[in-house]
């Protein structure tokens, strides 16, 4: 069968482009933009991408056209191929139609953590020996690609609550009918597609809905617009994750799972479950938020047969996402990381874990509001206080916004500035770094390359 893929360089339908090769499709795509790091996985997949989305490359029509959520009426090739009844689906759907159908799903769910998580999850499967399939919306460090098709029952899908297409708005997971559910968090988020929390608890009580009555839901202890989403109705076990802080010398017998900090950095901690220790986990990751993601994954791995012994010793061996945190180079003292952080919550749990892990070092965050929700202006209340722990913050403003950063600035309680361009940025920047700096650029996007522009101007300064 011939697939074309409409949005094809997006992390979810440029993995749904590689499992459907795998699966002995041809695969031809398109994006407005064809962009590494997307673009080069698929062509060295052998998928075939074309740029823009002129109605020409409909010819000759292809079986089935796969339509990413970017994708909107009015586009050229979208309009063509309606008028030419070519055959069409969303990428969540083709997903459960063609090969979640005989699967075990383990699906990962929540505002924040999605994709560490699933790698996580994910991880812990291939260490014990599961070779699991799994769909990730970004590169886990522990594997070469986003997905693979697997060998066993087994496929780990990172969960998005985003809608499915232009004719589809449920959200994503939807389709999955997932058998393990992990629901990591629920905060208000995408401001463009839910006018509300509780919109967004709607799907979210959809997706419960599809979890059988022999399949397992697990959560943590703090989320309380999760628990009113379960209070709507809810027929599968949970279990529940928790943290002890480092003052408990001894944790308290509990039923499910807990993680008692070792280091207040997340560093290192000992697992727990039902009051019995699974050992200490000490890996490279740090924030109290990967200390919940791991207790997660744990969990949800032992509902497939994964002793928690062997999470811990998987859970110490792994080694990260791509833009989770990512430590591009250090020079001269000067230590570069690209975080996707982009929610305030996300933002203010990345630097507090680093923080932690740095002590009195100088951190200088660098920050590109550049999703839908923060371009509407949605969190801006919340923006000088989540950026607290930083020393030195410094703010893009992008375009098309229509709500200016200066009051951001004006709110701030550390050094905060407000620059036009990545040129000022990586400027204010350098002028703001001393030995022992920590520079943290977080945005969802390119960020106009600012961070080999950075690490190339630190070399420069350094190397005289």
């Amino acid at each position: 069968m011939h697939i074309h893929i409409l949005g094809i360089c997006g992390t979810f339908m440029g993995s749904l482009a590689q499992l459907a090769k795998a699966m002995g499709h041809r695969v031809t795509g398109s994006d407005a933009q064809v962009y590494p790091p997307m673009s080069t996985q698929l062509e060295q997949a052998g998928i075939e991408l074309i740029e823009g989305y002129h109605p020409e490359q409909l010819k000759p029509a292809p079986d089935l056209v796969v339509i990413g959520n970017a994708m909107s009426r009015g586009n050229p090739v979208v309009e063509a191929l309606l008028n030419q009844t070519i055959p069409y689906t969303s990428g969540p759907q083709w997903l459960c139609e063609h090969l979640l159908q005989d699967k075990w799903v383990l699906a990962v769910a929540g505002t924040h953590g999605k994709t560490t998580t699933a790698s996580m999850l994910t991880w812990v499967l291939e260490f014990a020996n599961m070779e699991p399939g799994y769909l990730i919306g970004g590169v886990p460090k522990n594997f070469e690609t986003s997905a693979r098709l697997g060998t066993s029952p087994f496929f780990v899908v990172e969960a998005d609550e985003y809608d499915s297409a232009f004719f589809d708005k449920r959200s994503k997971f939807v389709h999955y009918r997932p058998r393990t559910l992990v629901l990591n968090n629920l905060e208000f988020d995408h401001a463009d597609i839910f006018k509300d929390l509780a919109a967004i608890q709607t799907q979210f009580h959809h997706l419960i809905r599809t979890v059988p009555s022999n399949g397992l839901i697990i959560k943590p202890d703090n989320e309380p617009a999760l628990d009113e989403v379960l209070e709507m109705g809810c027929w599968t076990p949970t279990v529940q994750t928790s943290l002890i802080s480092t003052e408990v010398t001894q944790a308290p017998r509990i039923d499910g799972w807990q993680a008692r900090l070792i280091d207040e950095d997340g560093s290192q901690f000992e697992l727990l479950f039902d009051g019995v220790s699974a050992g200490v986990v000490h890996w490279q990751q740090t924030g109290l938020h990967n200390v919940r993601n791991a207790m997660a994954a744990a969990a949800a791995a032992r509902n497939v047969g994964v002793a928690p012994e062997i999470a811990v010793q998987a859970l110490t061996e792994f080694g990260g996402v791509k833009r989770r945190m990512e430590c591009l180079g250090e020079v001269g003292g000067v230590s570069v990381y690209d975080d996707f952080a982009h929610h305030p919550t996300a933002i203010e749990t990345t630097l507090q874990g680093l923080r932690a892990k740095v002590g009195h070092d100088k951190i200088v965050a660098i920050i590109e509001p550049r999703s839908n929700t923060m371009r509407m202006g949605i969190h801006k209340s919340q923006l000088a206080q989540v950026t607290a722990e930083a020393d030195v913050v410094l703010w893009h403003q992008p375009e098309n916004v229509d709500w200016s950063l200066q009051s951001v600035i004006d709110e701030s309680q550390n050094e905060a500035k407000l620059l036009a361009s990545v040129d000022d940025l990586i400027d204010r920047c350098v002028t703001a770094c001393d030995q022992q700096t920590h520079v943290v650029i977080m945005s969802n996007g390119g960020f106009g390359g600012i961070h080999q522009k950075l690490l190339v101007r630190l070399d420069k300064i350094n190397n005289g």
